[in-house]
């Protein structure tokens, strides 16, 4: 885990740290270079401060800008790729390609369904976590989000949530109602089912661990599962099968979507103003 954080940290930041420093050797100001490369410039300070992970275009006319030869296109390339855990890249891969995604969480809202400020206040529990890792990996959590709005259409995604990640204050109230009130917008979304498993439910066979099934076309139905120190791939057919069997009991066990948002609405209210 140490090689993963220097690394989270050495990518992003190196972008950001390279490009803050030929701007300025330039004697460009943000907006300067926001009017060569065509972007704004509360972009270029969003990178700057590793809010935001570049995209390709935004690296080639840096580079372009600034006749750097492809070092900003290297370095965007080593960006997106590392604020993400080297145990979880290949399944962010595959996330991306999806055509339609089951997830299960039975303690937290599922990453690809966070807030800025809830994801900020679940990465920052890590034990040891330095700011600037903690930035990166913010970041690229939101990145991965892009998926929900992928050109040429989004995957299908069904999340079954446990109650009890409804009613964890994390990252506070305020937070945690923006939290919930953005899940409950995001169960209006017609390619998006959200269920949940309320508490009155008991015991049940997802207390065991989160996981996520993705379908993928190419590569039919993989598996991925969490745990506390990383997460592995599953491509085993038999293995999967009994996966998506746990998550099809889960989701009989699950409220109906329009029920399972009121309970979302209500949990929310109650974390509004007293």
């Amino acid at each position: 885990m140490a090689n993963d954080r220097d690394e989270t940290r050495s990518g992003l930041a190196l972008f950001a740290a390279e490009l803050k420093a030929v701007r300025s050797k330039a004697g460009l100001s943000r907006d300067t270079l926001a009017t060569q490369i065509n972007y704004s410039a509360s972009l270029i300070g969003m990178v700057e401060s590793m809010q935001r992970v570049p995209q390709r275009d935004f690296a080639e006319r840096c580079d372009e800008a600034f006749g750097t030869a492809g070092t900003f296109t290297r370095l965007q390339q080593a960006a997106r790729a590392t604020p993400l855990p080297s145990w979880f890249r290949p399944y962010a891969e595959i996330e991306a390609m999806a055509t339609q995604l089951r997830l299960f969480e039975h303690s937290v809202v599922p990453g690809l369904l966070q807030t800025e400020a809830y994801a900020r206040a679940i990465l920052a529990e890590q034990p040891a976590i330095q700011e600037d890792e903690l930035t990166a990996m913010v970041t690229a959590r939101m990145d991965r989000q892009a998926v929900l709005t992928r050109p040429g259409g989004p995957p299908l995604i069904w999340a079954v949530i446990d109650e009890s990640a409804l009613t964890r204050a994390v990252g506070g109230a305020k937070a945690m109602q923006e939290q919930l009130l953005s899940l409950a917008h995001m169960a209006d979304q017609p390619h998006v089912t959200i269920q949940v498993v309320p508490l009155s439910t008991g015991g049940h066979c997802g207390l065991a661990g989160a996981f996520a099934i993705a379908d993928v076309d190419a590569a039919g139905e993989i598996a991925y599962l969490d745990t506390v120190t990383d997460g592995y791939i599953v491509e085993s057919a038999a293995v999967v099968a009994r996966i998506i069997l746990t998550f099809d009991t889960l989701r009989a066990e699950a409220l109906p979507r329009g029920a399972s948002k009121d309970l979302i609405m209500k949990r929310a209210e109650e974390f509004g103003p007293d």
